[in-house]
């Protein structure tokens, strides 16, 4: 009484191969269009994701101030404001003296940079809208070369930059000629700050 059972048993194990045998194209297609489909809604997804954090940068972007949740309020630090195109130096990074402006090192940072933030923050008190992106690329190339520090930039450099030097940068830049400032449009252009 036991052998009709396999042989049932047998019967079905053939009759499930027959099935997948004459199916076989049908579910391989089903299988190509699941994993499209997948591949459709996985890249979607990511683009819509990125587009998010287009908008979310967009948004900060044109913020005067973006304070990111982890970030102290009462310690400020500087500020590209996207909508003027302007440098904000504040205290954190930058110290001011009688004499001159102290410019602390982020991660990153080199000389022209700490310049580049020294005059800003001179040029919040002292505004001269004589100056365009190509003075402020000469001056604070000039700041750079004749500050007097040697050696690399790491994030315990500070840098004391005179408002003597700062005021004789912008001196020196208003004397140079066209020829000049259109070769510092290359330089310039390059200085998100300044466009």
């Amino acid at each position: 009484m036991e052998q009709p059972e396999p042989v049932f048993e047998e019967s079905s194990v053939n009759q499930t191969k027959t099935w997948i045998q004459e199916n076989l194209r049908i579910i391989v297609s089903v299988f190509i269009v699941a994993a499209i489909a997948l591949g459709i809604y996985s890249y979607s997804q990511r683009a819509q994701n990125i587009g998010e954090e287009e908008t979310l940068l967009e948004t900060k972007g044109s913020e005067e101030k973006t304070v990111l949740p982890e970030e102290d309020t009462s310690s400020p630090s500087v500020v590209k404001n996207e909508v003027e195109n302007t440098v904000v130096v504040t205290e954190e990074l930058s110290q001011e003296t009688e004499t001159s402006f102290v410019e602390k090192a982020e991660r990153g940072n080199g000389t022209t940079h700490l310049a580049r933030r020294a005059l800003a923050h001179y040029l919040e008190k002292n505004a001269d809208s004589s100056l365009t992106a190509e003075h402020k690329v000469y001056i604070e190339d000039y700041l750079r070369k004749n500050v007097g520090f040697k050696g690399s930039v790491t994030t315990k450099t500070s840098i004391e930059f005179s408002k003597d030097l700062i005021k004789q940068g912008i001196e020196k830049s208003k004397t140079l000629n066209d020829k000049q400032l259109q070769n510092l449009k290359q330089y310039s252009a390059r200085v998100s700050a300044y466009r």
